[in-house]
């Protein structure tokens, strides 16, 4: 078979990448940004500092977790919350809260502090972290998705797959398109929601945009996109290691190109992630294949686990099986 030719009975790999700490980093730790954020905002230095923040936020984001998990979907969805933007404020605002408390310039341990945050600083962390201002794609990425770009736009077979069709899946609000976006990936509209208005599930991402139903061989709208789809936990209902958000993406993935049920044979589903559990041992629970890419040496990682260095060695690996 030529390299450019699809046949009509394709073999497709969906390969799905988690995203915070695989595809992009902070550029900064998370607590030393919001501590310059506010420092820029006027507040003191000696008394914002970013081990406090960090403290704070850690404490904060776990009961929020608790108290409204994924992000207060289920909440939202009722009409009885504002979703993520409001989420991620009581977070911001319960951090800064925490560490002014605990000032000894502060007057009472008990008024609450969080609303007296300078005008603005809330909104300005929401937008730096909602693009490339908070974060940096991770060393190998752009190489990795340069490489597949030319793959997809050639219909060259990667290793003994025919079709790619590439995608997120993470454990994160629907902010991830905007900075994937924003670091300078194509991505393409396909969600695991895309029949959920913003009047049923509001988000930070603009769900008015027109969803291309037609599949074609570029996936959709005819373009070449770096991610044809990424699917959140906020959107999928579940976050992983739930096998729910795995099925959620194999599903559109499948619908993307067109695909029924029945071919479900011809297809290999691969996760590459940074989390052992939630990543590695999750995909391999479901079914699917997976490479773990640590961010740090693991030595809680059973021995049997291969772990691979980069996205790069993924490609290079699937190469490799052609």
């Amino acid at each position: 078979m030529p390299p450019h030719a699809i046949s009509n009975n394709p073999r497709t790999l969906l390969l799905t990448i988690d995203a915070f700490g695989t595809i992009f980093h902070p550029r900064k730790p998370v607590p030393q940004q919001y501590a310059c954020a506010a420092h820029q905002f006027g507040l003191s230095r000696s008394t914002v500092t970013s081990d406090r923040l960090q403290s704070a936020f850690k404490t904060v984001f776990k009961a929020q977790s608790k108290a409204r998990p994924n992000y207060g979907r289920a909440d939202a969805l009722r009409g009885e919350y504002g979703g993520p933007r409001q989420w991620w404020e009581e977070v911001i605002r319960g951090s800064f809260a925490r560490v002014l408390k605990s000032s000894p310039a502060a007057s009472s341990p008990t008024p609450s502090t969080a609303n007296t945050l300078p005008d603005g600083l809330v909104q300005h962390l929401l937008h730096r972290f909602a693009c490339r201002d908070g974060y940096v794609l991770d060393a190998n990425a752009d190489a990795f998705f340069t490489r597949l770009r030319h793959i997809k736009s050639t219909k060259t077979r990667l290793g003994p797959f025919d079709r790619v069709v590439v995608g997120v899946v993470s454990n994160s609000d629907d902010r991830v398109p905007a900075v994937l976006e924003s670091l300078g990936l194509s991505v393409g509209m396909c969600r695991a929601d895309e029949d959920v208005s913003s009047t049923q599930l509001p988000g930070f991402e603009m769900r008015d945009r027109p969803h291309s139903r037609k599949p074609a061989d570029n996936y959709g709208d005819g373009e070449i996109h770096d991610l044809d789809l990424v699917i959140t936990s906020y959107e999928a209902v579940a976050e992983k290691p739930s096998p729910i958000i795995f099925e959620v993406a194999r599903r559109q993935a499948m619908k993307l190109v067109g695909a029924i049920d029945s071919d479900r044979s011809n297809w290999e589903c691969i996760h590459v992630g940074d989390d052992y559990d939630k990543d590695y041992r999750a995909a391999i629970d479901v079914g699917w294949k997976a490479f773990y890419i640590p961010l740090e040496d693991d030595a809680k990682t059973p021995v049997q686990v291969r772990k691979t260095g980069s996205l790069l060695d993924v490609l290079t690996e699937l190469q490799r099986r052609g």
